[in-house]
């Protein structure tokens, strides 16, 4: 019995770590292992590591290395830098946020845990191709804002926003701008000066470090409230041990991620549109999200008619990792707030396959899923009643 061919399409999820990630890593577990707070040899080359490590991210960023702050992953940089602002300005009364209604739920939730403090949340629509329109966060912002927070690309269907835009309003109106920018670092170029973005959240384990570390931009000048009390790391923003060896990986993950975007963007442009292109020829298909600003390894349709769970499980029978969308929320039965927001019907948002891309996907596995797809799809179809109903009412009509 011959094996199954494996294909992994979820990295939007996450990504497999990298050996040259690993390989800087790997003397910080046995041998430069001090921790960098002490003064001795051991502890100065964990902590010449570290700042090295920072200057590695605030590069990729264009931003100042005093700028950067390291956590644990995406999720606590977007609580940190939210409730951070939020509570700053509270003190001069400003106790209103804009944002989204199809963010990650690390910000949504965070909101809905401000708002029982009393801030009011204004939540912008994004349209059925999802994106966000300038001009409504312009009309958004009120004299009582205190931060506008705007994903730079959605982890669902890959859309990315005006971000450079949205900053030059928010600098206009003096307000805070942050962006989670979990999914776009390495797939878009990104200068935090240039775009005026205040604050930044990313996630390492997105681009080839193991789960577990992240980092937050926040822009010199913002008096952001300490994370963690307790010891002086971090600037004595943010107490606690810094995990060295992922902080290493983090800062080499990032300076590759960025050193060719173009050419990464050039090679899987074309891999990308192939299997939409393809996709799209099964009956009762649609792209979710503008086909065009979209991260080049993004692609994410709703398939009518398919339970995107039977789907995801059939397609792992033969060897293909994919998403029917958040990993974070894949436990859940409701469908995607995401696709919802688009304005898809409940039975169409169910049915969705979100396949993301990276440097190590080739066209041979591109030509893999596309053979397997439609016999699966088929056979859902042939089994599901929505399917058959949907059927007989097309003829009717």
């Amino acid at each position: 019995m011959s094996a199954v061919k494996q294909v992994y399409l979820d990295n939007a999820a996450t990504t497999q770590v990298s050996e040259k990630v690993l390989n800087a890593m790997l003397p910080f577990f046995k041998e430069s292992y001090g921790n960098p707070s002490s003064i001795y040899k051991l502890a100065r080359e964990s902590k010449i590591a570290l700042e090295n490590a920072r200057n590695q991210v605030a590069a990729a960023l264009g931003a100042q290395s005093q700028e950067i702050y390291f956590t644990s992953c995406g999720s606590e940089s977007d609580n940190w830098a939210i409730k951070g602002v939020a509570r700053l300005m509270a003190k001069k009364n400003k106790k209103h946020i804009v944002s989204t209604v199809f963010e990650h739920h690390a910000v949504l939730h965070t909101l809905d845990s401000l708002k029982k403090e009393g801030f009011e949340i204004t939540l912008l629509p994004v349209g059925d191709k999802g994106l966000v329109r300038v001009e409504d966060v312009k009309a958004a912002i009120r004299p009582d804002t205190a931060l506008v927070t705007v994903m730079y690309a959605n982890n669902e269907i890959g859309t990315i926003q005006p971000i450079a835009e949205i900053g030059a309003v928010c600098k206009a109106a003096g307000v805070y701008f942050h962006t989670d920018a979990v999914q776009a670092v390495g797939n878009v170029e990104i200068d935090v000066k240039a775009q005026n973005i205040d604050l930044l959240s990313l996630s390492g384990h997105k681009i080839h470090t193991p789960k577990g570390i992240g980092a937050l931009y926040c822009r010199k000048g913002i008096a952001l409230p300490n994370l963690i009390d307790g010891g002086g790391q971090e600037r004595g923003r943010r107490a606690g041990t810094e995990n060295v060896p992922y902080i290493v990986g983090l800062g080499v993950a990032m300076q590759e991620a960025v050193r060719d975007i173009p050419g990464k963007i050039a090679r899987l442009t074309p891999l990308r549109e192939k299997l939409i292109g393809e996709i799209l020829k099964l009956p009762r298909t649609r792209l979710n999200g503008d086909r065009d600003r979209r991260l080049c390894s993004n692609v994410n349709i709703s398939i009518e008619g398919v339970e995107g769970e039977s789907l995801l499980l059939m397609l792992d029978l033969q060897g293909v990792c994919a998403s029917s969308g958040s990993a974070c929320t894949s436990g859940s039965l409701d469908p995607s707030h995401v696709l919802l927001a688009l304005g898809l019907p409940h039975e169409v948002a169910h049915g969705s396959l979100r396949l993301s891309l990276s440097d190590l996907t080739s066209e041979e596995d591109a030509d893999y899923i596309l053979s397997i797809l439609p016999g699966i799809v088929n056979r859902l179809r042939d089994m599901s009643p929505l399917w058959e109903r949907m059927v007989r009412q097309e003829k009717r009509a």
